[in-house]
């Protein structure tokens, strides 16, 4: 396991939190998989047991590790928790929770808008539209499948750039179109097999489908979106008031 430091200006607890943390991010500690106990780590890293418990807590406040009383702390499986009420693009809204998130493409090609598509994006059935499909990643972990759809004076642009990035800032930074508001619809479905294979989930397993079209400052669609998430390992979080009966 690498060393520490004592002379680095970085507090000891932080160093091996971040030890730590990347070893579960490379998969040497796989998911559900048992830490070392406090006291094997004060005598790997020759600290004190309150260095060490600094440490874990710090690991458990960015959600990698989960304890069990009298068993030990494990790694947890990684679980995206976003906040509804604001348009984010996934990395946008996972970055500041310190997960390390990437994105793989998976194609990127011009189709014959479905119907629900179409109609969406208020075009003529058929119509061409550029389909792009992402796999998304949480500290390394599959979380959701992204099957985008872009009306082609959007799309073509698309097709230079690097899809890896959120599209979102793309949009708004190279593209100029300022980004207004989405309407979003939440399901459980069962996965496809292409979706299983994807998140390396059993076929047929539940996964939480997210239905989301985003309009531009103008009030035009400009991306139709189906978000298939995990069923485990996400969450969206929405803070509701209740609202003043109407005195008659």
């Amino acid at each position: 396991m690498k060393t520490v430091r004592n002379a680095s200006a970085e507090p000891m607890y932080a160093q091996i939190k971040e030890v730590l943390k990347q070893r579960i991010l490379d998969g040497d500690y796989e998911v559900n998989e048992r830490l070392p106990s406090e006291s094997e780590m004060m005598k790997v890293f020759g600290v004190s047991r309150i260095t060490v418990r600094q440490a874990v807590r710090d690991l458990h406040t960015e959600g990698l590790v989960f304890s069990a009383q009298g068993k030990g702390t494990f790694v947890s499986r990684p679980k995206a928790v976003q906040d509804i009420q604001h348009l984010q693009g996934f990395g946008e809204a996972m970055a500041p929770q310190g997960y390390d998130t990437s994105t793989r493409v998976v194609g990127i090609q011009e189709v014959r808008a479905p119907q629900e598509v179409a109609e969406a994006l208020k075009i003529t059935q058929n119509a061409t539209v550029v389909e792009l499909t992402r796999i998304r990643y949480l500290n390394r972990e599959p979380i959701s499948v992204d099957n985008s759809f872009f009306p082609m004076n959007i799309g073509q642009s698309l097709q230079t750039r690097d899809l890896t990035q959120d599209i979102f800032p793309m949009l708004e930074t190279e593209f100029g179109v300022g980004l207004g508001h989405a309407d979003l619809k939440i399901e459980a479905i069962v996965a496809t097999a292409e979706t299983a294979k994807h998140l390396n989930v059993d076929k047929d397993s539940a996964v939480l489908r997210i239905q989301r079209l985003v309009f531009s400052q103008a009030g035009d669609p400009i991306d139709f979106e189906y978000l298939s998430y995990r069923g485990d390992a996400f969450q969206y979080q929405l803070r509701v008031g209740r609202q003043e009966p109407q005195a008659e």
